[in-house]
């Protein structure tokens, strides 16, 4: 804890004065203009990787970097994942944000975890039932029959970004806006060792490095 009470004045201090006119513009309100869905993961820092400020994004974070499937009616919506429903629901549609990343990440332990023996979960029941979410992405992993563990997780890391952004267009919100061109979404595949990150070609169903000289603005 030392070293976060060191950090703490180190901000108010130096990092604090870099940006006090911008702190002192976001007193009142925020305008951030991503929805950026990640995983918990320690190791996945979205304003690092997306070289961004304070404001620029609206961060929801979870095991898995899971979106939940819509539910419409409204006992359906009592018994759903809420913290993150919701959190999409006002980003959408109070802040208007344009833009949507959903952000996986390499070596995930959500995505290891659904393989293990469910003994190994048993001292964890809520994350075993978090990760019931990841169930049809097993079985699209399984069904490719991967050679290695290796391969497997590399797959059921991606198609987990895959999955997720289908669940995205299952909420009638985010279609609309997606349809009309209102909103932006995009898969990222977030690879911790090299620092290296994969946009998701929604078309072409692939994973491409993001460079200088890639055109990854479309949809």
């Amino acid at each position: 804890m030392k070293e976060l009470f060191e950090g703490a004045i180190k901000f108010q201090e130096e990092d604090y004065l870099n940006h006090k006119e911008l702190y002192e513009n976001l007193k009142k309100s925020q305008d951030p203009h991503t929805l950026f869905i990640s995983c918990v993961d320690s190791r996945v820092v979205p304003n690092l990787i997306t070289n961004t400020l304070p404001g620029d994004l609206f961060v929801v974070r979870n095991i898995g970097n899971i979106v939940p499937p819509y539910r419409e009616n409204k006992e359906n919506i009592r018994s759903g994942y809420l913290a993150t429903t919701s959190a999409i629901e006002y980003a959408l549609n109070i802040l208007n944000i344009k833009n949507i990343i959903v952000c996986g990440h390499s070596n995930c332990g959500a995505c290891h975890l659904i393989y293990e023996d469910e003994n190994k979960l048993s001292q964890t029941p809520y994350v075993s039932k978090w990760l019931e979410l990841l169930q049809p992405v097993k079985e699209r992993v399984e069904a490719l029959r991967p050679d290695t563990k290796a391969k497997r997780i590399w797959l059921t890391e991606q198609i987990n970004i895959e999955y997720q952004l289908e669940n995205l267009m299952t909420y009638p919100f985010v279609e609309e806006k997606f349809d009309s061109g209102e909103l932006r979404i995009y898969g990222w595949y977030y690879i911790i060792e090299t620092g290296e990150i994969l946009n998701y070609n929604m078309i072409k169903r692939e994973f491409k490095a993001i460079s200088a000289h890639s055109n990854y603005i479309k949809r």
